[in-house]
């Protein structure tokens, strides 16, 4: 009889928690999970131009991501006030800088929104988004996502978040044995300590470093450690590899004991923002109004190399509540609203191969909407 690990475990639970929502909101006769069909006028926005707008196909690790002028595009107040509620997995880590930015510089109030900051784990958050419960989520398409995509309830990855910086070394690092190089690694047989499962939008570069090396996710074992403890294990032997996170990963550079086989895709975020019913349908309006304020936070604040600018690290320590040298120690994120193409297909092939997936395959245009965050920068398609 098979054996179901506990990341599998974790994506199924989720799922048929998201499965139960989904019902629910197939049945609300209020309509928020029905597709809303009207045409949305899109107009040009001052500041943009061309340059808010990439090509979703250009999958170049050197592209320049888009990018407004300072203050674009500019706040468009909605005519009633809007109470939002947006779940995140932690409050801590710099990919969630912009919204906290947003909070604090107040980029969302001149939108009409207030705009609350929650923290929930990601399976709890889930079913929640699902009902309408939250309006936001701010995490990833993973692979409990677009089982539930597949079930039938509106959630939709809506914006992207990050790419990370080329000399990054955030990803999966091995101890290596003897006769072994970065250059020559056997991956096969090893085991993995990540806190992140097979369903985590990770197993993607995961694999694809994996499979450069004689392994892939269905070659090699898991063990699930928490944050603290993962470059622990890898140091005193408790597992072959790990995936190292931002800074972490600073502790093993250098070190001829180990080995860096690969990190996300430059140039390619992997989560950002998901929508549920009430701002993909209920209320659109203020999905875009909550968009335009997090886009307008992105050129403002993070357009370039924002650590560069001493009191502005500063001020993201003391919001991320994290020291400024531990901020300083890594390259400023390509922070990055828009989605590639093809980014889910090539997810749900990661979740695929590591066995957590459930039906077919969601097509892109069922798990991802580019058109909000393009009607906000003005490109119409």
């Amino acid at each position: 009889m098979r054996t179901r690990t506990p990341f599998t475990c974790t994506v199924v639970l989720v799922a048929a928690s998201l499965l139960g929502a989904a019902g629910c909101a197939g049945n609300d006769p209020s309509g928020d999970a029905a597709a809303d069909t009207a045409p949305r006028t899109v107009k040009p926005v001052a500041g943009c131009g061309a340059g808010g707008w990439t090509d979703p196909s250009d999958l170049a690790p050197d592209r320049k991501p888009a990018r407004c002028v300072k203050g674009a595009p500019a706040p468009q107040p909605l005519a009633k006030k809007r109470k939002i509620t947006v779940a995140t997995g932690t409050l801590s880590a710099e990919y969630v800088a912009p919204l906290q930015v947003a909070v604090a510089k107040g980029e969302f109030a001149k939108e009409g929104l207030d705009v609350s900051l929650k923290v929930l784990p990601t399976p709890d958050a889930l079913p929640l988004l699902a009902k309408g419960d939250v309006d936001a989520q701010w995490a990833a398409p993973e692979a409990a996502v677009m089982n539930g995509i597949n079930g039938g309830f509106a959630i939709k990855w809506v914006a992207g978040n990050f790419s990370p910086d080329p000399t990054s070394k955030s990803g999966l690092w091995v101890r290596l044995k003897e006769g072994e190089s970065a250059d020559h690694v056997d991956m096969a047989g090893r085991k993995l300590g990540t806190m992140i499962g097979k369903g985590s939008v990770i197993a993607y570069p995961m694999d694809t470093s994996l499979k450069k090396h004689g392994g892939g996710l269905d070659r090699i074992s898991f063990q699930q450690l928490g944050s603290a403890d993962v470059l622990t294990a890898l140091q005193n032997g408790g597992v072959d590899s790990a995936w190292l996170l931002d800074p972490i990963w600073r502790k093993v550079d250098g070190d001829k004991k180990y080995a860096f086989l690969g990190g996300q895709p430059v140039g390619e975020p992997l989560g950002g923002l998901l929508f549920g019913p009430n701002l993909l349908n209920k209320d659109p309006d203020a999905g875009v109004a909550f968009l335009r304020a997090y886009i307008r936070t992105v050129n403002t604040y993070f357009a370039g190399d924002y650590k560069s600018d001493p009191a502005f690290v500063a001020e993201l320590a003391g919001l991320m509540k994290t020291d400024e040298a531990t901020l300083r120690s890594t390259p400023s994120m390509r922070m990055d609203w828009e989605i590639r193409k093809g980014t889910t297909d090539r997810l749900q092939k990661a979740y695929a191969d590591s066995g957590v997936s459930t039906g077919d395959p969601v097509p892109e245009d069922k798990a991802v909407d580019r058109a909000m965050y393009g009607e906000a920068v003005g490109h119409k398609p």
